[in-house]
Parts: C-alpha cells; structure tokens; sequence
C-alpha cells in the first residue's frame, strides 16, 4: 500500500487543510441532513418517544456494566416499539431541525451527521422482511426493496459471518461524505470513523433496555454492501454494520 495510512488517525491533516476554501466558507448551502426519498413512498410512521411500550427501565450504569458483544440470538420477534427505540437512541434527532444537522441523541463533529440507516429487517412484528431506510426527520421507515432471502445475502456480504443475520434486523450505517466536507474538506475522514462509533456505542447501551444485544461489525465485503443498499459506493458507501436480537 502507498503512503502512511496511520495518518489517518491523526490530526495533523488539520493543519494542511485551507478552511477558507470549505463550501461552507464559500458560501455555499449545507447538503440536506436526510437523504430524500420518493415523493410517492408510503412511509411508516414509528411510535414516538413517550408512545413506547415494553422499554425497560435501566440505569445508564446498568447498562454501560452489561454491554457486550453478541453473537447468537433467539428467534423472538422484535416489537415496533422496540425498534423505534432502537433507532431513536442511534441517530434520532432531539429536537426540530434548525441548525444544518439537526440535535441528535449522539454526538457528532460538527453537528454533520454523515449518516444513513439502513435495516435488513427480518422479524420485526408489523413489518414485512425487507431493506428498509429510517427518516429521522418524520421518525419513520421507508420500504427500500424487497429482496429473496436476504437473511443469506447480508451473511454473505458480510464475508459470510452467518450470525450477522441470524438476529431479528442488522443495521447498516453508511457514510455520506458530503455532509462533512462542507465543513471540514480533507479533515472530514477521521472525524466520520469517530462518528460511527459514537452511534454504534449508543446502539449497545439501548439493546440492553429491551432484552437485546448487538456486535459492531467492521469487517465486511464493502462493494457487496454497497449494492445490496443500492449505493454507488462513491457518494455513499457502507461504512458499520451491527445485528441485533434477543438474547
């Protein structure tokens, strides 16, 4: 491999960066902090916090004492609410959107939130099995594509690691570039890794209030991800996936 790929985990980049020259320094508007969906999509409205049912009460110490990673769930359904919720604590936003990303239940440089979620949902009650995209401006699901056996297409895009669909839904985060080079340029990168784990840290800690568990997953096949998401892999890419079941 060319160059010293450990400097990309550090910062030293800042310092080579001409912030003047950033699209937001340009003038430039911020891209959009959800990417749109069809005008004619039926959208799946979740319940709203406050509306939850069945989210256990655990202690932030409790939780963060419980975490760890799982690799063989039950076949139990997930419910709705479960995975509102589930979606609410990794990328839901906290309050309406007023500021270019928006206040979220993670942190983020920045505020960009470089993000999209994606769910290969196989046992969630109320819904069909299918790739579905989560809105976290309406806090619903849009239907992405319906695929045959897709439990066995995200084992296999995930180099085949079965476990990764064996759970009730995987999560794919993928990363939208965009978003923070308007504000950061080429210092964007490390910050969006950073990024990933603050989410997937956020999705360990809320499994363990509804009987759940989950495991981060970095090793994937990235171009098979990436289609089987529909993305072209430039623009956006698959950057962190995690299932998640009962345990």
């Amino acid at each position: 491999m060319d160059g010293d790929l450990k400097f990309f985990l550090k910062d030293s980049i800042r310092k080579m960066v001409d912030f003047s020259q950033t699209a937001q320094n340009q003038g430039l508007p911020p891209p959009p902090l959800q990417k749109p969906y069809p005008a004619d999509a039926a959208l799946l409205a979740l319940p709203r916090p406050g509306e939850w049912a069945g989210i256990g009460d655990v202690s932030v110490a409790e939780a963060i004492a419980r975490r760890k990673s799982h690799r063989s769930f039950h076949r139990e359904l997930l419910t709705l609410d479960e995975l509102s919720f589930l979606l609410w604590a990794t990328q839901g936003l906290r309050q309406a959107p007023g500021l270019a990303g928006g206040l979220r239940t993670v942190p983020s440089a920045g505020c960009r939130h470089a993000f999209e979620t994606y769910l290969a949902i196989y046992r969630v009650r109320g819904l069909e099995p299918a790739l579905y995209r989560y809105l976290p401006v309406e806090h619903a699901l849009v239907e992405t594509a319906r695929i045959e056996h897709l439990d066995e297409e995200v084992a296999l895009a995930a180099f085949n690691q079965g476990f990764v669909s064996r759970g009730a839904v995987t999560f794919f985060w993928t990363a939208v570039p965009e978003r923070m080079e308007w504000r950061y340029a080429e210092a964007s990168y490390k910050v969006m890794a950073l990024d990933a784990g603050h989410v997937c840290q956020n999705l360990y800690l809320a499994c363990e209030a509804i009987g759940a568990g989950t495991c981060a997953i970095a090793a994937y096949d990235q171009e098979a991800c990436d289609t089987l998401l529909g993305l072209d892999g430039e623009s956006e890419f698959t950057i962190y996936l995690a299932p998640v079941g009962k345990v």
